[in-house]
């Protein structure tokens, strides 16, 4: 699975490095990023959930 992020819908929440810390996290600039495009089998559910509970939307896991 491979995660994506729209920075440019992002509004810095926070939810997903918090329920997925290896595959996201917050940049400098206040909004999300992606550090683990390739997504750890480990990981794959936290980052669906992540992907679940973007309040806009942005996180891409396919």
């Amino acid at each position: 699975m491979k995660a994506f992020i729209d920075r440019s819908g992002c509004i810095g929440c926070g939810v997903c490095p918090t329920l997925c810390p290896e595959v996201f996290a917050m940049g400098e600039d206040g909004l999300a990023q992606v550090i683990a495009p390739d997504i750890p089998g480990a990981s794959e559910s936290a980052a669906l959930e992540a992907q679940q509970n973007c309040p806009v939307s942005v996180i891409s896991v396919d």
